[in-house]
């Protein structure tokens, strides 16, 4: 699998448009969620898919050793950083308490791959995209 630019940049497209959706779940679910505008949601959803794209990789390779002495939850913080990255990014898009966060990650985490899987599926089941958002 290659990283052309115009399958990098699609794949980023593809990341922001699920994320919004996924953030307009995590908005709908949690009551300590709060994205009072529509500029908020499509602000932190780009944040999430360009964070995810670019940073998350980058982030995973400098803590893979954490990442496998705690048996994958050093990812699963780096996903709740990237929500915290969002949040603090977007105008009106707050996340009150800890435990949100890790709800909210794995809500997020829960319809990215979803979504994933049904665009997938239209894709004849060839993975051309880079997968952004989880």
């Amino acid at each position: 699998m290659r990283r052309g630019g115009n399958t990098f940049l699609a794949s980023i497209i593809l990341g922001w448009g699920v994320n919004i959706v996924a953030l307009l779940v995590v908005d709908w679910m949690f009551s300590s969620v709060e994205i009072e505008r529509w500029g908020s949601v499509l602000g932190g959803a780009a944040v999430l898919a360009i964070a995810n794209a670019i940073l998350k990789p980058i982030l995973a390779v400098l803590t893979l050793p954490l990442i496998i002495v705690t048996l994958g939850a050093g990812y699963f913080a780096l996903n709740v950083l990237m929500l915290a990255l969002a949040e603090w990014f977007a105008p009106h898009f707050s996340v009150d308490g800890s435990w949100t966060y890790v709800g909210a990650t794995i809500v997020i985490s829960i319809v990215n791959w979803v979504l994933h899987s049904v665009l997938d599926g239209f894709g004849g089941g060839r993975r051309s995209l880079v997968r952004v958002g989880r």
